[in-house]
């Protein structure tokens, strides 16, 4: 069996077509639609073009569900801010691995967690803007990701 070949492509280069399956693929996933047919008229394409693609083409948040991530954040010195924090990763369904915690120095503390996201409900991008929202989080980065 030939071994399958990822690449992480910008959306706007994809073809129509691709991006069109993918819509459907949320709508069907949000139960905005109930069926490949309502989903397929709904966006303008046909259901072959959609069954050609559905197999191969996923969003990049559904592909990192199988990984870990690092993240690093520079936080306020604040009490219950590592609870507060820890809240907001627990809410999207986020295990925490490790969490690496430096002494704080002039009010400033740095974190660090490792994550397995396999449970995570929401994506990657939706969960960075809720921890960068929280008023002691002056930065969150994604350090890595992997397997």
């Amino acid at each position: 069996m030939k071994e399958e070949v990822f690449y992480l492509v910008r959306e706007d280069v994809l073809s129509e077509s691709i991006k069109k399956t993918l819509e459907v693929k949320k709508l069907l996933e949000r139960g905005m639609v109930e069926s490949v047919q309502e989903g397929v008229r709904k966006v303008d394409m046909s259901r072959s073009a959609f069954y050609k693609y559905r197999d191969a083409v996923f969003p990049f948040h559904t592909m990192i569900k199988e990984r870990i991530i690092t993240l690093f954040f520079h936080l306020e010195d604040r009490s219950g801010t590592l609870s507060d924090l820890l809240a907001v990763v627990a809410q999207a369904g986020c295990n925490v691995l490790t969490i690496h915690q430096t002494i704080p120095l002039q009010g400033r503390a740095n974190v660090t967690l490792s994550l397995n996201v396999n449970g995570m409900t929401e994506d990657i991008n939706t969960l960075l803007n809720k921890l960068k929202k929280l008023e002691f989080v002056e930065t969150v980065e994604v350090l890595g990701s992997g397997g």
